[in-house]
C-alpha cells in the first residue's frame, strides 16, 4: 500500500486519481468511476466529488492501493 500525501483537511476523489497518477485528466476519472473501478474502504464510489481524508484507503484497478495520510503525519 502507498501513501499518498495531502496538505489539506480533505481531497476529492478526482483529484486524488490525478495526485496518485492513476488518472491523466478529469475526464478519464470519470470513466474509472463510471465503471466502477474504484473503491473507497472497501465500498464501490462512483462520485468525483467525494472527499477523502486521512486514514481512508483507496483501491484502484490496475493502479494500486493508497492510504490518505497528512503532511503533518509523514
Amino acid at each position: 500500500m502507498n501513501d499518498i500525501q495531502i496538505r489539506t483537511e480533505f481531497i476529492t476523489l478526482g483529484q486524488f486519481l490525478k495526485l496518485a497518477n492513476c488518472a491523466s485528466t478529469g475526464g478519464h476519472a470519470k470513466i474509472m468511476l463510471a465503471e466502477n473501478m474504484v473503491k473507497v474502504n472497501g465500498e464501490d464510489e462512483a462520485r468525483r466529488g467525494r472527499k477523502l481524508y486521512p486514514g481512508n484507503v483507496v483501491s484502484v484497478d490496475g493502479c494500486g492501493e493508497f492510504l490518505i495520510v497528512s503532511s503533518q503525519e509523514a
